[in-house]
This record gives structure tokens, C-alpha cells and sequence, in this order.
């Protein structure tokens, strides 16, 4: 099966820790309850206050949301300008020739969403850590605390990838084409359209598929599921390499670890609805489909 340069263990990044093309990244966020009365789905917290309580040695922190995402619009998290995210990458040392490793806390979402950014812009030398810091602790490798280092800063040059981020036009459209299939990465019961939404009507984009990203997920080791697994789990929805798959959720965060599974199971034919369920659920001229 392919893809598996693209994940790393944590044996396998303790013993290239002191490699000088290292760029070893905390990435993790935080989505706290907004006040009362608030428009906002949710807060966003930055993972700086956790990253100096314990990071793996060596690492430095991305900030997703101060620096890594959009900040002309009120969605969170979406794409940012090719401009903005190439000065961004190159201010943390990341250039042609960096080998990148990236993790985070308690959920791959955060470190496969930076995963899935960098492969849209052409940078391939990308993997993320198998269980993230949770496995790297819960095996008594060392931990180390404080503010964020700096590495040197590079020149990165993007090469953007046609066709992996998409529109809401684009999706709607895309409910009436056989040959894609869109998949809902939220829990059952926001895919059913059981539980309030805080993105605003609850249900699904008409004719989805459910395949959560947790389930995707060891719950326990915080590692993935073998690629056997994960290949079973999606073919049970009909997801096949002859389609174009189109993953959202909830704001473009944890659909980053159905098509981190999908790209290295070996599909090619991989979108991102980066604004999901923050701009469909809103929409009242957009069907919904709940039940």
C-alpha cells in the first residue's frame, strides 16, 4: 500500500531528532465554547500554553490560526493567500529540501490539517507522528518544556495543486455527480443530524457518507488504524479509487484525517470543502439532509 513515508512513529523520529533538516512542529489548537450570544461556533485557542508545559525535544509551534489560516474572512481555518503561506512556512525554516514532522495533542486533526496544507502546495517532505505527543509520552520518551525556539529562516517557494480545496459551488454541484463521493468526516450523530449543530442547521450535505475521522483513530493510542482497516471502513460507503472523493466537516479540520488515510491508501482524486458545515450549515439556500 502506498503513503507510508508520510507517516512517521515514534521510534522512527526519536532516531532522527538531532538531523540538522529537522523541522519538528507542535500544532496543536484548542475549540473552547463561545460566550453567550456569540455568531462564532467556537473559540479558538492557541496549543503555546501546552506546548511549553511538555514538547517532544527540539520542537518548535505553528499557529494555525494567527498565521496559517485566512484572515479575510469569519470562517476559521480557511486556506490562506499562496503569498501568506509561503512567508509563513519560510519564516519557521521550512524550504525545499526540509524534512518536516508534525504532530499534536490529543488529535492528529491539527497536524494532518498542516499536512494536508503543505501537500496542496506542492511540498511532499511532510509526515506526521503516529499518536502524536500522547504516544511519545505514554512511552517515556523524554519531554522537554519552555517557550519555542526558532529554526533559521528559509525561502519556500509554493506550487500549488489544482483542484484540492473546493467550493461551495463546486459541492453542490458535486450531489449530483456519480462519480464523486462526498464524505462526512463529524461524529454519527451530527452526520444524522441528531444533536444541535453549533455551525448553525443540523444534518449533512445531501447524499454524503459518513466515515468519521475518529474512527480512523486508535482511541486509545491516539495512532491510526492499520491501512487494511481504514480501506474496509471506506469501501463500506462506496468509496472507491475510481471516484473523486470531497471530505468536509465541521471547518476543515478533522476531514484532513479521512484524506491523510485516502492519500495513503493510494487515491489520488482528493478535495478539501475547506469551509464545511461553518458555511453550509448558515446557507438556507443549500439543501440539508438529516435522519
Amino acid at each position: 500500500m502506498a503513503g507510508h513515508n508520510e507517516l512517521i512513529t515514534t521510534a522512527e523520529l526519536a532516531d532522527i531528532l538531532t538531523r540538522p533538516d529537522l523541522r519538528l512542529f507542535d500544532c496543536t489548537a484548542y475549540l473552547e465554547p463561545a460566550p453567550a450570544g456569540s455568531s462564532a461556533p467556537y473559540i479558538v485557542v492557541s496549543g503555546h500554553q501546552t506546548f511549553e508545559a511538555g514538547h517532544i525535544p527540539g520542537a518548535n509551534f505553528l499557529d494555525l490560526q494567527a498565521e496559517f489560516s485566512d484572515p479575510h474572512t469569519e470562517l476559521r481555518f480557511m486556506m490562506p493567500p499562496v503569498a501568506q503561506i509561503e512567508a509563513a512556512f519560510g519564516r519557521h525554516g521550512i524550504s525545499p529540501n526540509s524534512r518536516v514532522v508534525l504532530y499534536s495533542i490529543g488529535t492528529a486533526m491539527w497536524a494532518t490539517r498542516f499536512w494536508w496544507m503543505l501537500h496542496s502546495i506542492g511540498f511532499d517532505g511532510a509526515a506526521v507522528l503516529d499518536g502524536g505527543i500522547d504516544k511519545w509520552t505514554a512511552e517515556g520518551r523524554d519531554i522537554e518544556t519552555g517557550l519555542a525556539g526558532h529554526y533559521p529562516q528559509a525561502t519556500f517557494t509554493a506550487r500549488p495543486k489544482p483542484g484540492l480545496f473546493v467550493g461551495k459551488h463546486d459541492v453542490l454541484a458535486a450531489t449530483a455527480e456519480a462519480n464523486t463521493v462526498i464524505v462526512n468526516a463529524l461524529g454519527p450523530q451530527f452526520y444524522k443530524g441528531l444533536e444541535p449543530s453549533r455551525y448553525g442547521r443540523p444534518g449533512r450535505i445531501p447524499g454524503s457518507v459518513s466515515v468519521p475521522a475518529a474512527s480512523l483513530i486508535d482511541p486509545k493510542s491516539k495512532a491510526f488504524v492499520p491501512l487494511a482497516e481504514a480501506e474496509a471502513t471506506f469501501a463500506a460507503q462506496g468509496i472507491d479509487r475510481s471516484k473523486r472523493v470531497i471530505a468536509y466537516c465541521g471547518g476543515g479540520i478533522s476531514a484532513t484525517i479521512d484524506l491523510f488515510q485516502l492519500h495513503r491508501l493510494g487515491y489520488d482524486n482528493l478535495t478539501l470543502y475547506d469551509a464545511s458545515m461553518g458555511e453550509w450549515a448558515k446557507d438556507a439556500s443549500l439543501p440539508i439532509e438529516v435522519g
